[in-house]
Order: C-alpha cells, then sequence, then structure tokens
C-alpha cells in the first residue's frame, strides 16, 4: 500500500463494543479493492518477512459486509 493512500473505514460505527480512544478492531477498503485489517496482533505461527496476521471478531467481519452490502 502506497503512502497517504485513501482508505474507507467499513467497521467501528455500528453497534460494535465501546471504542473511544481509536483501537478496537477494523476493516478499511482500499482504493484499489482491498482490505487493511486493524486488530491485535496474532502470534499463532510465524508469517513470511513483509506479511503479517491480525486476529479480529467475527461481529467487525459482519459489521464489514454489511457496509459493501454483501
Amino acid at each position: 500500500m502506497a503512502g497517504g493512500e485513501r482508505l474507507t473505514r467499513l467497521t467501528g460505527t455500528v453497534g460494535g463494543p465501546n471504542c473511544d480512544d481509536d483501537d478496537c478492531p477494523n476493516v478499511y477498503a482500499t482504493e484499489h479493492g482491498t482490505f487493511v485489517v486493524q486488530g491485535d496482533a496474532y502470534g499463532g505461527f510465524t508469517v513470511p518477512d513483509g506479511e503479517g496476521l491480525v486476529e479480529i471478531p467475527e461481529h467487525i467481519l459482519r459489521e464489514a459486509v454489511r457496509a459493501l452490502g454483501w
């Protein structure tokens, strides 16, 4: 993802947990049709260099799907 790319926040606004300090799990859509996931780092196994995993609650993915109208 290029620096300064605009992200569209899909979650964290409807029916989720109390997230007053902006550090809750979220899903964002990029300008080129991919997704960025914000959440707690997952350490279940080692991923290749330059990649990462995050763990997010099911309701966050459901909210992102609703936001996309799927």
